[in-house]
């Protein structure tokens, strides 16, 4: 039995798939509509859970304000802009926003993303 050592981003997608259940839970626990779940996400949410997660192992000590900043740089990137809704078609999302213009429920949600990454890793 071969014992190969996982690639980074082989773990960064498994820990995504953990991280994008937890967040789906949190939003059914705080009344939101809960997310797809990960075997009918699209492409582009599972690579920003694995994106995020990757950033995350790599900068471990970066506040949650980073964690927003790269995520949004990298919806940027892709061509997402802000809009009233989260829409992966016309990709709007009203997260958009610099991180202190957050909702608090928000701040929290990406707070409990990287404890999760940190706790996984």
């Amino acid at each position: 039995m071969s014992s190969r050592p996982r690639t980074t981003a082989a773990r960064a997608l498994q820990i995504a798939q953990v991280m994008h259940d937890a967040i789906r839970a949190w939003q059914a626990a705080n009344g939101q509509t809960p997310a797809p779940t990960w075997s009918r996400a699209p492409k582009w949410m599972k690579d920003a859970s694995a994106a995020s997660v990757a950033w995350r192992i790599e900068n471990p000590d970066a506040p949650a304000s980073a964690q927003h900043d790269q995520w949004m740089a990298a919806k940027k990137a892709d061509g997402w802009k802000f809009g009233k809704t989260k829409d992966g078609k016309k990709k709007t999302h009203p997260m958009m926003v610099p991180y202190d213009k957050l909702p608090e429920f928000e701040k929290r949600k990406d707070a409990l993303v990287n404890a999760i990454v940190d706790a996984l890793k």
